[in-house]
């Protein structure tokens, strides 16, 4: 099984799956993403298993 690409604090990713493009708030040892995004107006947030997730791009650039 492939390794799951590891994210840092303020990587904008998004599921797989599709959806919204999100910010990587927090990283759990357990390799869970905790990640915010707006809906609307409103600020969301989960944890969201690493393998579950992509890259959109990376903090700063």
């Amino acid at each position: 099984m492939a390794k799951a690409e590891e994210f840092n604090t303020g990587d904008v990713v998004q599921l797989v799956s599709g959806g919204p493009e999100m910010s990587v708030k927090t990283q759990h040892s357990d390799g869970e993403y905790n990640c915010q995004w707006f809906a609307g107006k409103k600020l969301e947030d989960g944890w969201f298993p690493g393998a579950s997730l992509k890259l959109i791009k990376k903090r700063g650039e």
